[in-house]
């Protein structure tokens, strides 16, 4: 890394040791004993502009505070079968690691519903994930290889992309807001799998609006990806919908062992006993959903949303004039 950004990291430290008692309490759950990767990341987030990093984190760090973050993983989900009715619907979870230790997270995009539950609880799941991610797994996985490690790699499964997913743009877009501004640059790259007509449409039109270090992550593979994939990661770590061509996300189309978005993937019933048992410490156990207030988000990621939301419409009026049916 250069002088300029060592000065950059040296400068936002500064600035974060001048900030108060509950900030610099919050700040260490998120970095985990590496302040200077996780200062590095806001730095890049936002192309090493020190004020607007350390606006940006403080701001993130506030809203952690403000939205009692700190004990999300203090909050399980109930009943279990609404758990279950989410992770049916909100398809992700951890299927292994790479050959340089960085967990793998797959994500079922195109089947995903989101229709058993309120936003709050889908939102909720996906910060109790982010957060057992990096309180959890990336520090175990830091101690096992002796360097930190403080990104994963996402593998997004189109299967079954339809025009209806424009339904779920609001939901997506505050999920991705959550993740922008608070969790930035955890994704050392995203690969796209099993992809329709749709995406690829989609993409041809999104790709030029991103900035480049995010184009840089993205990449759209053949197929499955599963030989793509194999060079990073061994068969055991691959999604179940990379593992042979035409397999799908179906969750019917591997055992509940091998399929990470099952709840009863390991991933996923460590996670929930986890909540269970923090829970269980706790005199007064908190019911219904956990209500985090959804940043705005960057005016550039809004963009890139109506233009997708374009692009949907533009897709649907073709299909319906072509067909003679609406979509």
């Amino acid at each position: 890394m250069g002088a300029a950004a060592e000065d950059a990291v040296r400068q936002l430290g500064i600035l974060m040791d001048q900030v108060d008692a509950p900030l610099r309490r919050t700040f260490q759950n998120v970095h985990q004993g590496h302040p200077r990767e996780t200062m590095l990341r806001f730095l890049k987030a936002r192309e090493w502009n020190v004020s607007k990093a350390h606006k940006m984190l403080v701001d993130s760090l506030n809203w952690r505070i403000e939205n009692e973050i700190d004990s999300v993983l203090e909050r399980p989900i109930l009943p279990v079968d609404l758990y279950r009715s989410i992770r049916d619907s909100q398809l992700v979870g951890l299927s292994g690691y790479t050959k340089e230790g960085l967990p793998v997270f797959g994500i079922g995009v195109g089947q995903s519903t989101y229709d058993k539950a309120s936003v709050h609880y889908y939102v909720q799941s996906h910060i109790q994930i982010n957060e057992y991610r990096d309180r959890i797994i990336l520090p175990m996985l830091t101690e096992k290889f002796g360097r930190p490690i403080t990104t994963c790699v996402k593998v997004l499964d189109m299967t079954g992309l339809k025009l209806s997913a424009l339904s779920q743009m609001k939901m997506l877009s505050s999920i991705s807001t959550v993740d922008d501004l608070n969790y930035p640059e955890k994704s050392e790259t995203y690969y796209i799998v099993n992809v329709p007509y749709i995406f690829s449409a989609c993409w041809k039109v999104v790709k030029p609006l991103l900035q480049e270090r995010t184009k840089k992550k993205v990449k759209v593979l053949s197929g499955c990806g599963r030989d793509e994939l194999l060079k990073i990661m061994d068969y055991s770590a691959l999604p179940h919908f990379c593992r042979r061509e035409g397999s799908g996300s179906s969750k019917h189309s591997s055992s509940n062992a091998d399929d990470c978005f099952s709840p009863d993937h390991p991933f996923h019933k460590e996670l929930y006993e986890l909540t269970n048992q923090q829970s269980s410490h706790k005199e007064l156990l908190k019911m219904g959903s956990l209500h985090v207030s959804i940043p705005e988000p960057d005016p550039n990621d809004a963009k890139i949303v109506e233009v997708i939301q374009a692009e949907f419409h533009k897709m649907g009026e073709q299909n319906g004039s072509t067909n003679g049916h609406k979509v």
